[in-house]
């Protein structure tokens, strides 16, 4: 099956109007940064609208009442490159998260995606994480990442992208059942290249300026 009900398509006109201009060959190196910041700031209400809370007793000017803080601390995984254009706009929202990282390249023998830089809080077995990356293709470098995620402890997973293939959905789905996919962007297919058509292009080219788009 493709999608299950974890999964979430977030759609917003907002979001709709920034991907758009997101699209666009000719958007030069610093809107496209600008876009994919304001793109991540936008998805995160509702990529933490089910995290859970408790009570907690907060003395107003007036009275004593009850309000509501996150049970879990938050930590937000942006997979290298890429993913380090969406980590501002999920931090101005989030600013009390701590930050992990991970590095994921192709092994050249296996042609396997292998992990060759990790370094996460020592909460990240108790905390809600986000893992970050602008594209969701094959899904081979996602499910990896996440798979290293959860040898490493994590438990509380959640998968952030702007733009998704199908064949990158399923791929997660089949690895990680438990691991609910965020996205506005839900494309057609992956071209012989491995690129999502229509897509965007490369993320990390585009973000860095190392391509023109």
């Amino acid at each position: 099956m493709l999608m299950t009900t974890m999964n979430q398509h977030i759609q917003h006109p907002v979001i709709d109007d920034r991907m758009t201009r997101l699209r666009q060959r000719d958007c030069p190196t610093s809107e496209f940064r600008t876009y994919v910041r304001e793109i991540a700031q936008l998805m995160v209400p509702a990529v933490t609208e089910n995290m859970f809370t408790l009570p907690v007793e907060v003395e107003t000017p007036l009275e004593i009442t009850t309000g509501r803080k996150l049970e879990r601390e938050i930590v937000l995984v942006p997979i290298l490159r890429a993913g380090l254009g969406m980590l501002e706009g999920f931090l101005n929202l989030l600013p009390d998260a701590s930050v992990a990282h991970i590095g994921m390249e192709r092994d050249e023998e296996t042609l396997q995606p292998r992990s060759y830089y990790f370094k996460a809080p020592t909460v990240i077995g108790d905390a809600d994480v986000i893992v970050l990356d602008p594209m969701l293709a094959t899904g081979g470098s996602a499910s990896a990442a996440i798979s290293e995620l959860k040898n490493n402890g994590a438990k509380h997973i959640r998968f952030v992208c702007l733009v998704a293939a199908p064949e990158g959905v399923q791929t997660m789905n089949s690895a990680h059942p438990d691991v609910p996919i965020y996205y506005p962007a839900l494309d057609s297919r992956l071209n012989e290249q491995g690129y999502i058509l229509p897509g965007l292009g490369d993320a990390g080219d585009r973000i860095f300026g190392t391509v023109h788009p």
